[in-house]
């Protein structure tokens, strides 16, 4: 059973919807005020919880979790999309947000072409999500919109408020292994079309996600291993950070960070675990919303912790990110819960990241 606080929060948001920008300011304060009281008055494991967002299990699993651990979400796979109909899809999710006492984040990443989750079922929908580079390509900047947002309208309906795109990431290198991923244009041009991109998904309700920060570049997969971008400082500010800049202007609800190594600002860590990396991200970007990691379980975080044998995911956090995407939360909450304990999270930064996860959720309209 949801508490007061989460329908408080829920007029707030309407009643900013009905009337208009005029009200908009008022309003948004007094949803800061009522998250401020809600962030005040959680438990320690019920904030750290809200800082996980995990590959979703089976569902009675799932549940269990959700009221164990206090997650923030869940991820959604292709694996997690097959051999269901859309009703069976729609009746899980809507039982999961009702079981969770917060409202979840439920993710996946729908880019188009090669990453499409939405196209392991051809049942669930009955659309097709070219690559955004064929979409521009082909039918040009209308016709990429025109496929986002159906895109976004298709996520929302199944009950998915959370988008892992679009990729920000440019380079010229069509061996590189972001290659096919990207629009295939040039920074600037990314830089033009992005916000479109971001505001096509926002629109229906969802939130999208910039990455991946960064920016990958012609650095290698580190699904698979290690990689590094070489480049000046210079170079990611006068290329590979106007694509984020732009979609940041346009309002984005997260930036996704990558575990490429950016050895022009920190050579020693993955940038996902880089306390300098997420400092350009806040301050040199003005980035306000809410930070990710790439998932934690790929091969370049996996080599580090082996090296370093510390625990990622207090590292992540240590770092500046809100939220990390991991499956390891039943261990990593303690390991936090003890960082926290000793000083070396401060509860003001665990505050402030879940008050970001809150707003997010806020906007979004999960709070009912």
């Amino acid at each position: 059973m949801r508490s007061k606080f989460w329908v408080g929060v829920a007029l707030t948001v309407a009643v900013t919807a009905t009337f208009g920008t005029w009200y908009t300011a008022q309003a948004s304060g007094k949803q800061d005020q009522a998250i401020a009281r809600q962030v005040k008055r959680m438990s320690l494991d019920e904030k750290i919880g809200q800082l996980f967002i995990s590959p979703a299990p089976d569902e009675q699993t799932a549940i269990q979790d959700e009221q164990t651990y206090h997650l923030g979400g869940w991820v959604l796979f292709a694996s997690d999309l097959t051999d269901q109909t859309r009703a069976q899809v729609i009746a899980k999710l809507k039982t999961e947000q009702k079981t969770s006492r917060i409202p979840l984040l439920i993710a996946t990443d729908q880019e188009g072409g090669s990453v499409s989750r939405l196209s392991a079922n051809s049942k669930l929908t009955g659309h097709d999500y070219p690559s955004p580079m064929d979409l521009l390509k082909q039918q040009g900047v209308a016709g990429l919109i025109k496929n986002t947002t159906q895109s976004a309208k298709d996520l929302k309906a199944l009950g998915i408020n959370w988008n892992f795109a679009p990729v920000a990431d440019v380079t010229s290198d069509p061996t590189s292994f972001i290659y096919d991923r990207t629009l295939g244009i040039n920074a600037k041009q990314t830089a033009k079309v992005i916000p479109k991109v971001v505001k096509a998904i926002q629109a229906q309700g969802v939130a999208a996600t910039l990455k991946h920060f960064p920016g990958y570049g012609a650095a290698p997969d580190t699904h698979t291993g290690t990689g590094s971008g070489s480049q000046a400082l210079a170079t990611y500010q006068q290329q590979d950070f106007l694509p984020f800049e732009a979609g940041i202007k346009a309002g984005a609800d997260s930036v996704l960070v990558s575990h490429i190594t950016m050895t022009a600002v920190d050579s020693n860590a993955p940038a996902s675990l880089s306390k300098p990396v997420h400092q350009l991200l806040r301050r040199d970007l003005h980035f306000k919303g809410v930070i990710i990691t790439d998932d934690l379980a790929m091969d370049a975080i996996k080599e580090y912790a082996k090296q370093t044998n510390q625990n990622v995911a207090v590292l992540a956090v240590e770092a500046g990110n809100d939220m990390l995407l991991t499956n390891d939360y039943r261990t990593d909450i303690p390991a936090i819960k003890q960082a926290v304990a000793n000083g070396t999270i401060s509860v003001h930064q665990l505050n402030q990241s879940v008050t970001r996860i809150l707003r997010l959720k806020a906007k979004l309209g999960l709070i009912k």
